[in-house]
């Protein structure tokens, strides 16, 4: 059964390009009305995407690092949506640059964490105030946080594995409220900044070539997953995290 979020209120963290622009469309097609923030991509083409598809969108500019920042574009982005958000994704994140440990230095460590960490906490807090009960929040790790990730990314993989255990504290936080809280975990996958960035080619092939199934993942292979644990069909799920990742690790 395909997923139905007709009537649903939704917002997306980092919804203008890469992972998070086809979760903003797939749960469109959904039937979601869907706010999403950007910082550095145009909105422009996904908001337009998202008219196409008969639902509402609304962009908000974010730097999600900032707590503040965050509070006012959550505030903005329910408002676009009628006051009330009823599922969150989680989807801002980055590697930000590769260094051994022993040549990270304060600054990139903190700038890691919170754009991968941080800002997290950041948007579910301020949208939990909003959420209704019965509300879904999703976030989006790696996985990274179970094989380590490659060579000069400790402050990234930390940042992941953490997300797991704040994924699972909050489900058991949130169950009285029937708010489900989950995560989905991609593996290698293409046409995202995060890997033409910062994978070499070499790299990339190894990726693929270590898959069960023999191909890199696309960001609708990511989606999917968002738009099941988004919806009713996952009402019954909470605290796990969901591996999307073509068989190139296990748990």
């Amino acid at each position: 059964m395909a997923p139905d979020l007709h009537g649903r209120h939704v917002l997306v963290t980092g919804g203008a390009s890469g992972i998070g622009r086809a979760v903003v469309l797939r749960l469109a097609r959904a039937g979601a009305d869907v706010a999403f923030t950007h910082l550095t991509h145009d909105p422009a083409p996904v908001v337009d995407a998202v008219h196409r598809l008969g639902r509402r969108a609304s962009a908000v500019q974010l730097d999600a690092r900032h707590s503040w920042d965050v509070d006012a574009a959550v505030r903005q982005a329910a408002d676009a949506l009628g006051g009330r958000v009823d599922v969150l994704v989680n989807n801002v994140g980055g590697l930000v640059e590769r260094r051994p440990v022993v040549d990270t230095d304060d600054t990139l460590w903190h700038r890691v964490l919170d754009l991968n960490l941080s800002s997290v906490f950041y948007a579910t807090r301020a949208t939990l105030r909003l959420m209704p009960d019965g509300g879904r929040v999703v976030t989006v790790g790696a996985q990274a946080a179970i094989s380590g990730g490659g060579t000069g990314s400790v402050p990234y993989v930390t940042a992941k594995a953490a997300l797991e255990g704040f994924t699972r504290a909050l489900a058991r936080e949130l169950g009285p409220r029937r708010i489900t809280v989950n995560a989905v975990a991609p593996g290698f996958v293409t046409s995202t900044p995060f890997h033409a960035t910062h994978t070499p080619e070499p790299a990339q092939r190894a990726a693929v070539a270590g898959t069960a199934l023999g191909r890199a993942g696309q960001p609708d292979d990511v989606a999917e997953a968002v738009a099941y644990l988004a919806s009713d069909a996952a009402a019954f799920v909470t605290g796990a995290v969901l591996d999307v990742n073509g068989g190139a690790g296990f748990r």
